[in-house]
């Protein structure tokens, strides 16, 4: 009987994120895949869990991803983590999911912490229809792909680092228009947790005017241009043709 592959989310910030069940699960496989041993030997050493770990990251998942699936053939039950968050978004883990399903195999994804939805409900923008986006291309191909976000009629979900949030809110800025509402969120769950809410410019001017720290959430209202583009006013020559 072959084993199961488990997603494990781990804590964004804050470690009483960590649910009941994800601590049984990963007291329980055989071994558990991780981005870096060192951090997340921090973490488990602190839920007092004592189980092998094996580095799984973007540079080795093409080559590991293979040793995973024979261990699951032969019975082994594997948790995948990361360093924060939920393994596969914006982080390694998609490959391996891929792979499981190609060979016909169990996986399971345990509910827990992710960045992006706690900034999507206190963005207070539109929730309803929207576009998750991740990190942008680095360089090759970022314009493109910030072209192709403004033509999206929904609300945009992006994950920015410190370094370059200044650069990215100008991009926006130029790309979605200069009256664009946008909600920044940074260290979410942690002590200096923030939300800035705004136009562009308003948190162009908020961004330049203080250090930001940590993983940067950015939600960019671009549902409501749908509204106003199909919102249009009657003819008034509506009926012309009906009383000549």
């Amino acid at each position: 009987m072959s084993g199961i592959l488990y997603f494990v989310p781990t804590p964004i910030g804050n470690l009483e994120d960590m649910t009941f069940r994800a601590i049984r699960v990963l007291k329980e496989v055989d071994y558990i895949l991780c981005e870096d041993t060192r951090t997340s030997g921090v973490l488990l050493k602190h839920y007092e869990i004592a189980k092998p770990l094996k580095a799984y990251h973007l540079h080795n998942e093409h080559q590991s991803t293979q040793k995973v699936i024979e261990d699951l053939k032969i019975g082994q039950n594997i948790a995948i983590i990361t360093d924060a968050g939920t393994p596969g978004i914006s982080d390694p883990g998609y490959l391996l999911a891929k792979a499981v399903v190609d060979q016909n195999l169990d996986m399971q994804c345990l509910p827990g912490a992710t960045a992006f939805v706690p900034a999507l409900v206190v963005s207070g923008l539109p929730n309803h229809d929207f576009y998750f986006a991740g990190f942008l291309p680095q360089k090759k191909g970022r314009q493109t792909k910030l072209k192709q976000l403004a033509e999206e009629k929904k609300t945009i979900i992006l994950y920015e680092s410190p370094h370059k949030i200044n650069t990215t809110l100008e991009q926006i800025k130029e790309f979605f228009g200069e009256e664009t509402k946008v909600s920044l969120s940074r260290e979410i769950s942690k002590k200096f947790e923030e939300t800035k809410r705004g136009t562009i410019n308003e948190l162009i001017e908020f961004s330049k005017s203080k250090t930001l720290k940590g993983e940067i959430v950015l939600v960019i209202n671009n549902s409501e241009k749908e509204e106003q583009e199909t919102e249009k006013p009657a003819s008034k020559n509506k009926y012309k043709n009906l009383t000549n």
